[in-house]
């Protein structure tokens, strides 16, 4: 049996790695965020505390001397050039002293006296500000204000700083992610190589070398203790079918030699014995098939068989029994195809196909058999095609047919004989050679298609 192409492992490395950066960069951006709004709400407290400080030494001494105290105090501070604003206008609006040369336009005084609230952000000459706008006692006004360039100027640099450190975060977490992911991906690639093995036939299969004491070591450890009692109980279920086969089939012989013996009587003991050998052909087939399901997988005594060469010999075996019965046969063929295989295991395959539709069909039914290179999964192998236009399968039995003692109640009905063991050989024959058996849904009869594997170089 082939296995369908499983997919490319590094996709799913790429996906749990991209998972986990995308995850790490998340976090990041959040936490940057919070750390860029902390950091601005701080600079921008730092402003507000430095105009509140201004404003409060202005207001005491507007409470000592009033206007003048605070004319010159203006003065003074316009002359040191220092980086604040500060305004003093006549009632007029006319500006009497300050850092400025005019009270700045749309901006109205708010409230009265020396508080820090209310507080406004402006633009003033193309650079934003916080400010305080004030009406003083006898119609003067007060403008105060500290500068947000440095908040500004900071919090770009930080936004910069945060990008490269983003940028360096997201390439990490990828190759973190990428390693991680890796190591994951190549623990479930041992359990899935194993389950390959196994589903290939091989219940001997066991992963290599120790294994870790983690959670996959646990299910390693889980997985081969599953396999040995599977194991074990296959072999259980073999051996009790060789002994039951044996240990019948040796009575009945014996008990076929005694009628031979006995006289006066063969209307009685052909009966008999007919039904014996009857018996006695089921034991062989159970045999046969617990012989072919035990090799399932192990790919000794296979040797290269021309597969093109063997249909060819059974076909031309029973292509005159399916024309005396009124069948319409008809062969293709493709010459010199090669597998690896039990010539007789492989006989005794197609003649159990052959004979099973020749056994179903009636007159003027088809029957073909089509042997083409390529068409098996993944590119390679060939195809062994059996089809008719019987009356195929009864409703609702598909896979199940290929089990043992299998049989319809429709066929039970019309007498046709058999014990429903034909096909289970057909099956753990095909699982001998590793080839997979497939039931096409077809319009009319019943298709047998067998996709076997490429011969190894």
């Amino acid at each position: 049996m082939t296995l369908p192409p499983r997919p490319f492992q590094a996709r799913a490395t790429l996906r749990l790695a991209a998972l986990m950066a995308a995850a790490v960069t998340l976090l990041s951006l959040i936490a940057m965020g919070l750390q860029y709004r902390l950091v601005a709400d701080r600079l921008m407290a730092a402003q507000a505390a430095l105009l509140e400080a201004d404003l409060n030494g202005l207001s005491a001494l507007y409470d000592q001397r009033r206007i003048i105290a605070l004319r010159e105090a203006i003065g003074y501070r316009a002359d040191l050039g220092g980086e604040e604003i500060v305004l003093l206008t006549d009632r007029a609006g006319r500006a009497m002293v300050g850092t400025l040369d005019r009270w700045p336009e749309g901006l109205h005084a708010e409230g009265e006296g020396f508080t820090l609230e209310p507080a406004r952000e402006v633009w003033i000459d193309g650079a934003r500000w916080l400010v305080a706008a004030r009406d003083l006692p006898g119609g003067f006004g007060l403008l105060a204000g500290r500068p947000l360039a440095p908040v500004e100027a900071t919090l770009s640099a930080m936004r910069g700083g945060m990008a490269a450190l983003l940028a360096g975060i997201v390439l990490a977490a990828a190759g973190v992610g990428w390693l991680a992911a890796r190591q994951v991906m190549a623990r479930i690639g041992r359990l899935n190589d194993l389950a390959d093995r196994v589903a290939l036939g091989d219940l001997e299969a066991r992963l290599p070398g120790p294994r870790s004491k983690d959670e996959f070591g646990l299910l390693e450890t889980h997985v081969h203790a599953m396999l040995d009692r599977i194991a074990n109980l296959n072999r259980a279920t073999h051996r009790l079918s060789d002994t039951i086969a044996h240990e019948m089939r040796t009575p009945l012989n014996r008990m076929l030699a005694r009628l031979d013996r006995i006289e006066g009587q063969e209307a009685v003991t052909a009966g008999v014995r007919a039904e014996m050998r009857q018996a006695i052909r089921v034991f062989d087939s159970l045999l046969d098939i617990s012989r072919a399901e035990a090799d399932q997988g192990s790919g000794g005594g296979l040797v290269p068989v021309d597969l093109s060469g063997i249909a060819a010999e059974v076909w031309e075996l029973y292509e005159p029994v399916a024309e005396d019965k009124g069948l319409l046969p008809r062969a293709g063929i493709a010459p010199d195809l090669t597998v690896l295989g039990d010539r007789n295991l492989i006989a005794q395959m197609l003649a159990n196909l052959l004979d099973n539709a020749i056994k179903y069909c009636g007159p003027g039914d088809l029957l073909s058999l089509d042997l083409t290179e390529g068409g098996a999964e993944g590119g390679g192998g060939h195809v062994l095609r059996i089809a008719d236009s019987g009356p195929g399968l009864p409703e609702g039995l598909g896979e199940e047919v290929f089990e043992r003692f299998t049989r319809a109640e429709r066929d039970r009905s019309r007498g046709i004989k058999g014990h429903g063991l034909g096909l289970a050989l057909v099956r753990a024959i095909a699982l001998r050679h590793g080839a997979r058996l497939l039931l096409p849904r077809v319009d009319r009869g019943l298709t047998v298609e067998i996709l076997w594997p490429v011969v190894p170089e």
